[in-house]
């Protein structure tokens, strides 16, 4: 289950040409969404156009609070609506809404305002804390190589974590206010995965990718997020390494 404290690093060496992740990134965008929520598709598809620029990492979180209305969601995680819950509680306007984006853990915006997000992208981050430390990784055979550079750490410490993610799902929609639609996500997340605390130090990181992988899962995304999982702050460093 998501938000679990095991660690997952171990120290293994496999000779084979390593698979580079992006470079550092503009923003990471979260959309909180739902396939019972009829104001969701716009966002969506919104998404999928954010997902094709490489300057982003864009992550599309499915929950589940809406399945009460006769469409249980196919993709939701019940963490993901307890991620969304735990934002809105350290922001001061306390809102939990479908379509609903967050931008570097910090800018909550309507996920289908296509100008406030990009309002959100563009503006100063959490007084320069948000994306400030560079992560590498890389694949090199049956192993995911991760590196972080010693950097200050928030006084409230950071959580590092892996998410495996699937490009692309495409869903038919029989029943509830999407009935009929087939409706195409991008960058879906289909797990968490914790690495350990990180408190400023330079660590390196080797993740066997049969310990995270999925069915469908071609990407995995690195999140270095300050706080906790129940208090996230900003994010302060992240990656999306594609495996094939």
């Amino acid at each position: 289950m998501m938000f679990t404290r095991t660690a997952l690093a171990f120290a293994i060496s496999l000779v084979a040409v390593p698979a580079v992740a992006q470079s550092q990134p503009k923003a990471v965008v979260e959309l909180f969404t739902s396939q019972g929520c009829a104001s969701c598709p716009p966002a969506d598809a919104l998404f999928a156009e954010l997902a094709k620029d490489p300057r982003l990492i864009v992550l599309t979180m499915p929950v589940d609070y809406w399945d009460y209305i006769g469409w249980k969601d196919t993709l939701a995680l019940h963490g993901h609506s307890v991620r969304q819950k735990a934002y809105a509680e350290k922001r001061a306007d306390h809102k939990i809404y479908t379509p609903q984006a967050v931008v570097d853990g910090v800018h909550a915006v309507k996920g289908s305002d296509r100008a406030a997000l990009q309002r959100a992208i563009i503006s100063d981050p959490s007084n320069g804390r948000a994306l400030s430390v560079p992560i590498k990784a890389r694949r090199n055979g049956d192993v995911m190589e991760i590196e972080i550079p010693e950097s200050a750490a928030p006084p409230e410490g950071a959580e590092l974590w892996a998410c495996p993610v699937a490009s692309s799902k495409s869903v038919t929609i029989d029943r509830g206010e999407n009935g009929g639609r087939d409706v195409t996500y991008s960058n879906v997340v289909r797990g968490w995965m914790p690495l350990g605390t990180w408190d400023g130090a330079k660590q390196r990181l080797k993740i066997k990718l049969s310990d995270i992988q999925r069915d469908e899962v071609d990407q995995i995304a690195i999140l270095l997020q300050a706080g906790t999982s129940s208090a996230p702050g900003p994010i302060l460093g992240a990656t999306l390494l594609a495996l094939q």
